[in-house]
């Protein structure tokens, strides 16, 4: 047996049964790896967050959907090791890529992504930290792997390992075709009850290659990666940006950003948190500032008033990305229709793309996915970004929507 085979094969007996994907394999020193301390908080944390508000059956938590990464991502190693394009890896570089792929999420905040472009640490970051720390990095050691070329695989702004080895482990880790992906939106369209997510992983595997240090695909399996982004596609317009999960994910950031801001909150004391944790945190809090962030909580969203293509083009929408004034904004439209700060949100869901440097092997030549594909090329990746980027007002119930969505009009046409 090779020392990749054995490094990805030898006393994998160890079974956990997933919904998903059926047996994930381990061997002892990763079974018990993934069995430590770190791994119980994500058991509390959901992966979806508010969405469960509109799919009841989206309450699966980030370490189920850990487990289904590092499953995905021994299965992606196995299938090129198996066609001999690993045989540069070492197996302390392999162990350290389904370590990573299985801790990839510890540092991951409460309540989905509802936390995402506050001032706060990425939770790549807080996971490498994390890893490399007390019984965790042992936990990693015992697993024939390096702690610090795993924060590294996790996070791409760590210095340190960054060879050859470890960049390829990245690209796989964090890509069109990555594992991640693969995980989240098969399992999201799973407990959602949607047939828009379900990806056909053994067919990708047959059809994944390395060229040039890089993760590529042959022509056979392009329409594979079409239909990873197009998934991708309708979930957000379905599942993750939904405007009842988009006004419950507001909600949650007027209140953080606020407390932030008047140094109420610390961001420390955000990083750790499972979700009933974050709540009780809330509850804790001045509750006038944290009202809105505890109403989405208990499920008492505001009421959509107003919803705006978001346009690149105007200054006056490229403003509105900042937070600062963004609430410079709504204290305006608050001002205008006599209401409290508090009660008046805009939304813009964050930049996302459907553009991808994978490569596609082709007669024997390497060519940009962009070029060979009519769904994503450049022009149409654009479209379907700016069919799904919306600008949205929620106000408070007690509102009159019909006077404010003409006071929205005007501030933002």
């Amino acid at each position: 047996m090779s020392k990749i085979h054995k490094a990805l094969s030898e006393g994998f007996d160890q079974i956990i049964r997933d919904p998903v994907w059926s047996d994930i394999a381990f061997d002892e020193a990763l079974f018990s790896l993934g069995r430590h301390p770190a791994f119980g908080l994500l058991d509390g944390v959901r992966q979806l967050g508010p969405v469960a508000l509109v799919y009841p059956g989206a309450t699966h938590s980030r370490r189920a959907h850990s487990l289904g990464v590092y499953h995905i991502a021994r299965r992606f190693v196995l299938a090129l090791a198996e066609r001999g394009r690993l045989d540069f890896a070492s197996f302390e570089g392999v162990r350290a890529f389904l370590v990573a792929a299985l801790c990839h999420d510890l540092g991951h905040f409460p309540y989905a992504h509802s936390l995402k472009d506050l001032p706060l640490a990425s939770h790549e970051a807080i996971a490498g930290e994390l890893l490399l720390e007390g019984s965790l990095r042992r936990a990693i050691e015992d697993c024939g792997a390096d702690p610090e070329q795993v924060a590294a695989i996790i996070d791409w702004d760590r210095r340190g390992s960054e060879d050859g080895e470890t960049l390829l482990y990245r690209r796989i880790l964090s890509g069109v075709l990555d594992p991640d992906k693969i995980d989240y939106l098969t399992r999201d369209a799973y407990f959602c009850g949607v047939p828009y997510g379900i990806q056909d992983a053994d067919f990708i595997l047959r059809r994944i290659d390395i060229s040039n240090g890089k993760l590529s695909i042959d022509s056979g399996g392009a329409m594979s990666v079409e239909a990873i982004l197009f998934s991708k596609y309708q979930m957000y317009r379905a599942v993750y940006w939904h405007p009842s999960v988009r006004c419950a994910t507001a909600m949650v950031k007027k209140s953080i950003f606020g407390a932030l801001n008047g140094n109420i909150l610390q961001p420390e004391q955000l990083y750790g948190l499972d979700d009933a944790a974050f709540r009780r945190l809330l509850e804790a809090g001045p509750r006038e500032l944290f009202r809105p962030a505890l109403e989405a909580l208990e499920g008492r969203l505001y009421r959509l008033v107003a919803d705006i293509p978001f346009d690149p083009t105007s200054g006056l929408h490229a403003d509105l990305n900042d937070l600062e004034k963004r609430l410079d904004a709504e204290a305006t439209l608050a001002m205008a229709a006599d209401l409290g700060e508090s009660e008046v949100l805009i939304d813009i869901p964050e930049p996302i793309g459907f553009e991808t440097d994978l490569e596609v092997e082709t007669g024997g030549d390497l060519l940009p996915f962009s070029r060979g594909s009519a769904l994503f090329g450049e022009e149409s990746a654009a479209r379907l970004v700016a069919s799904l980027r919306r600008i949205r007002i929620f106000v408070h119930p007690r509102a009159k929507g019909d006077a404010l969505a003409g006071l929205a009009a005007e501030l933002l046409t």
